[in-house]
């Protein structure tokens, strides 16, 4: 069985399984891990010990998304996540991701080792779309109604899913007009960008539906606040379990990569999902197991 490959700059990530991206945020001002990895000696070595935890994929961002952030200017976001870039593509073998929506960053991190670009604003901003054909790396198209500064003000759709699925529809025929094969793209339904509990519950419930758009699916929902809500969970770093549970519902219904703060648990998850997961053969056996109580409980 072939299974799509995403060529990120010559680095390969098969999907012959869900795959996980590991998260490197260079900010001081990120919701979840702001300022722990903010200094460019801790993100390198944040993004190292994601790979020896599992990540085949890091996300290095140097602009925090969070709801009411701030705008980062080029120079200070290039100045933040470059040099990372560069130590880890040498120090690595894994692909890397640029999380950013600005063309002078996305051609900056290319050239310093970058695979794949990763677009909360789905290349909408000035010359963004271009910079991507040119510079020839996969895409992830992320949905988020508003920016940061106002998306969690008083998000309204008529219906979540279908209005979500239509943008990104409509974002993956740009991309292909204007000379972006659609093998190089990949869809994220933005999980927490401008969507309330139930909107975010429901994308999840009916993530399946994205699948008609025919490429991979790549979903962020490490620690969000709406997974904080339905867990009681106030403080980020305490939605893990809530956080493993969601990844593994994606995972069911459909998702390819999921960017992740807790790699290392996550990697377990999986493991254990593609165990026995669905289409794993079943032994068949002539009496039920007998059980011991007490011996491994």
């Amino acid at each position: 069985m072939i299974h799509p490959t995403i060529d990120c700059a010559g680095r390969e990530l098969v999907l012959d399984r869900a795959r996980i991206c590991g998260i490197v945020n260079v900010t001081p001002d990120s919701f979840s891990d702001g300022g722990l990895h903010f200094d460019p000696a801790a993100a390198i070595r944040h993004g190292l010990a994601l790979v020896e935890q599992g990540a085949d994929l890091l996300d290095v961002g140097g602009e925090s998304t969070r709801p009411g952030a701030a705008a980062v200017d080029q120079d200070e976001e290039l100045r933040r996540v470059i040099p990372v870039i560069t130590a880890l593509a040498r120090e690595t073998t894994v692909p890397i991701s640029i999380d950013t929506s600005k063309p002078g960053v996305m051609r900056a991190a290319v050239q310093a080792g970058a695979g794949l670009i990763n677009d909360v604003c789905a290349l909408r901003q000035d010359g963004a779309l271009e910079a991507a054909a040119e510079l020839g790396v996969p895409v992830c198209l992320m949905h988020m109604q508003g920016e940061p500064r106002n998306m969690q003000a008083d998000p309204q759709y008529d219906e979540v899913v279908a209005d979500i699925k239509r943008f990104l529809a409509d974002r993956l025929f740009s991309c292909e007009l204007a000379g972006i094969p659609r093998k190089h793209l990949l869809i994220d339904p933005g999980f927490g960008f401008g969507k309330t509990v139930d909107h975010n519950v429901e994308l999840l419930r009916e993530l399946q539906q994205f699948a008609t758009l025919a490429v991979p699916l790549f979903v962020g929902l490490s620690r969000k606040s709406f997974l904080g809500t339905l867990s009681a969970r106030r403080e980020p770093a305490e939605r893990t379990p809530a956080s493993l549970a969601a990844a593994l519902i994606a995972v069911q219904r459909g998702a390819a990569i999921l960017r992740v703060h807790d790699v290392a648990a996550t990697s377990d998850v999986l493991k254990v999902w593609n165990a026995v997961g669905p289409g794993k053969p079943q032994k068949a056996s002539a009496s039920p197991p007998r059980v011991r109580w007490g011996e491994d409980d």
